[in-house]
C-alpha cells in the first residue's frame, strides 16, 4: 500500500525556500503588513522616538502588526503571541523574524489605548475610501463584555452589610466562648478567629468608606472600573458595556466607546460622534428601548438627526389599550388633551416635580377632566379613583416626534437588529471574544475592544474588496504618504494642499488619517 511520506527533519522547510517564497501572494498577512506600514504612527499617537543608549526598542509598527494579526486569528494572549513568533511562518515573515516577549506585547497594548482607537478610525476611513460606508442609516447598540473581576470580588452596600452582620455574629460567638474556661489549644483557636474576623471587618469597613467617598453604588476589587450589570433577563455579570454605531451598508462599525454604565444616557454622545464621522446630519439612527431618554432624544433632534428609538411599554396601561395615553390628542394652542370619547382634559397650571434618578429632576403638568365621573366607558379607560390622569413633561414633544417617526418608517426600524448585531455576533460568538482580556480600567479595556473592532473591520473590508485591490491601495498610499509628509515638513503645506495633491493621483487617498 502506498503512503505519503514527509520530508526529512534535517531538511529546511519549503525545500530551502525563503520566507518570502513561502508566503503566497494572496495571503492576508501581506495586507496587514501594507496597512500598518501605511499608517502615520507618530501622528496616531504611538511613540517612535527612543533614546539611543540602552537596548534597542521594538518599532511600534512591529508590535501593532503582531497584535492585528493575532486578533484576526483569534489569538489575544501576549504569551500565546510570543509563542507564535517562534513557530508561525506568517508571523516570522510579518515581523522579520523578530520575537518580542510577552511583557513587551502586553505593555504596548495597555499603554496605547488612544492610539489604537485612532487605528480603528483609520479602518473606517479606509472603508469610506472604497465607498463601503453609506452614512445614511446607522444603528446603535451596546454589548456587555465580561471583565477580569469575579462577582465575588464585586460589592455594593447591601452585600457589605451582610458580610459585616455575619462577622459580628461570629465575633460575638467567639467572645462569648472566650468568657468561659477553655482548654489552652481551644483558647488559641478562638483568639485566632477573633483576630481573623477583626481583620475582615476592617476590610469591609474600608470598602464601605470607599463607596461613601466615591459616591458610587458598587466597588470592584480586581478591576476597579468594572461594574455588575444585567446581561439578560435576571442574569448579571461584572462587565464593561461597549457602545457601538454600525453603518447599514456593510455592517461596519464606525464608532465605539467602552463604558461601565447602562445605555440610558449614551445616545446623545453616540449620535454626536457619528455625525462628525460620517460628515453629515441627514442620516437616520436606530436604537432599542434601552436608549429611550428624553434628554438624549432631544440632543439627537437638535443635531438634526432623525433618531428612531423603540418605545417601552407604558408604565400604566388602560384596561382597554384603545384608551392608552397615545390615543389622547394634544392641543398645543389651548394646552389640553382630548380623549377618544371627546372629553377635554386640562391642567390646573401647577408644576409638579419628581426625581426618577440621580440626574436632574423632571417637571411636569397634570391633566384631568371632571367628565370621568359620569363617563360610560370609565372602566375601559382607567381604574384610578379620581379618574384619568395624564402627565406631560419637558420631553413629551420629543417623545411624540419619535413616535411619529417610528409610525412613518416601521419597516426601517425592523432593520436595526440585523445591522448592529452583525459585528457583535461575529466578535462574541464566532471569534469567542466575549470578555475583556485586560485589567485595571476602562482605558485598557478600550485598547482590547479597539483591536477587536480593527480586526473585524479589516476582515470585512478584505472580504468585500479583495486582497489585490487592497494591497495596491495600501502600497500606493504608503508611497504617497511618505512623499507628501516629507513635502509638507519641508514646505509646511496646509492639509487642504496635501489633500488636493493626493486627490490628483490614480487612487483617491484620504489624507484625513493625518489628523
Amino acid at each position: 500500500m502506498k503512503f505519503k511520506y514527509g520530508c526529512s527533519r534535517g531538511e529546511p522547510p519549503g525545500g530551502g525556500a525563503s520566507l518570502e517564497e513561502l508566503i503566497s501572494p494572496d495571503n492576508e498577512v501581506r495586507f496587514i503588513d501594507a496597512f500598518v506600514d501605511s499608517l502615520p504612527l507618530e501622528k496616531l499617537g504611538f511613540r517612535v522616538d527612543f533614546p539611543e543608549n540602552g537596548r534597542p526598542a521594538y518599532h511600534p509598527a512591529i508590535l501593532l502588526k503582531l497584535l492585528v494579526y493575532g486578533y484576526l486569528n483569534r489569538i489575544r494572549s501576549s504569551r500565546c503571541l510570543e509563542r507564535e513568533c517562534d513557530r508561525n511562518i506568517e508571523v516570522m515573515w510579518l515581523l522579520g523574524q523578530l520575537a518580542p516577549d510577552h511583557n513587551t506585547i502586553a505593555n504596548f497594548r495597555k499603554h496605547n489605548a488612544k492610539a489604537i482607537t485612532r487605528v480603528f478610525r483609520a479602518t473606517v476611513k479606509l472603508a469610506r475610501d472604497f465607498k463601503l460606508i453609506g452614512g445614511e442609516l446607522l444603528a446603535g447598540d451596546s454589548t456587555k463584555l465580561r471583565a477580569q473581576n469575579s462577582k465575588k470580588n464585586n460589592y455594593n452596600r447591601g452585600k457589605i452589610a451582610r458580610h459585616l452582620a455575619y462577622i459580628e455574629e461570629r465575633l460575638s460567638e467567639a467572645q462569648q466562648a472566650l468568657s468561659l474556661p477553655q482548654p489552652g489549644a481551644r483558647q488559641e483557636q478562638l483568639l485566632d478567629a477573633v483576630a481573623r474576623h477583626a481583620r475582615r471587618r476592617e476590610y469591609y469597613l474600608q470598602l464601605l468608606r470607599q463607596l461613601q467617598d466615591s459616591g458610587q453604588d458598587q466597588v470592584s476589587t480586581s478591576d476597579a472600573e468594572s461594574r455588575q450589570m444585567i446581561i439578560r433577563n435576571t442574569i448579571t455579570e461584572v462587565a464593561y458595556n461597549v457602545q457601538a454605531m454600525v453603518d447599514a451598508r456593510h455592517c461596519l462599525p464606525v464608532d465605539y466607546q467602552v463604558t461601565n454604565h447602562n445605555d440610558r444616557q449614551a445616545m446623545g454622545g453616540m449620535v454626536r460622534r457619528a455625525k462628525s464621522i460620517v460628515r453629515n446630519n441627514t442620516f437616520t439612527a436606530l436604537f432599542d428601548k434601552g436608549y429611550y431618554a428624553g434628554s438624549e432624544l432631544e440632543t439627537a433632534q437638535k443635531l438634526g438627526v432623525t433618531a428612531l428609538v423603540a418605545i417601552p411599554a407604558p408604565a400604566a396601561n388602560a384596561p382597554d389599550p384603545g384608551y392608552n395615553v397615545e390615543h389622547f390628542a394634544y392641543d398645543s394652542v389651548n394646552d389640553t388633551y382630548t380623549c377618544p370619547e371627546g372629553h377635554t382634559l386640562s391642567t390646573n397650571g401647577h408644576v409638579y416635580t419628581k426625581h426618577l434618578n440621580r440626574s436632574s429632576p423632571t417637571s411636569f403638568h397634570q391633566y384631568r377632566t371632571k367628565a370621568c365621573r359620569t363617563c360610560a366607558v370609565r372602566g375601559l379607560c382607567t381604574t384610578a379613583k379620581n379618574g384619568k390622569l395624564i402627565e406631560r413633561n419637558t420631553y413629551t414633544p420629543v417623545f411624540e416626534l419619535n413616535r411619529q417617526n417610528i409610525q412613518r418608517h416601521p419597516e426601517l426600524y425592523r432593520r436595526r437588529q440585523a445591522i448592529v448585531e452583525h459585528p457583535f455576533g461575529t466578535i462574541k460568538r464566532q471569534w469567542g471574544y466575549s470578555y475583556v482580556l485586560t485589567k485595571q480600567g476602562m482605558e485598557r479595556a478600550s485598547a482590547d475592544v479597539g483591536l477587536m473592532l480593527v480586526a473585524y473591520n479589516l476582515r470585512r473590508i478584505f472580504n468585500i474588496v479583495g486582497w489585490q485591490t487592497l494591497l495596491a491601495y495600501c502600497t500606493a498610499f504608503l508611497g504617497a504618504l511618505w512623499l507628501l509628509y516629507a513635502k509638507s515638513r519641508a514646505k509646511r503645506l496646509t492639509q487642504a494642499q496635501i489633500r488636493k495633491d493626493l486627490a490628483s493621483g490614480e487612487v483617491y487617498l484620504q489624507i484625513a488619517i493625518f489628523s
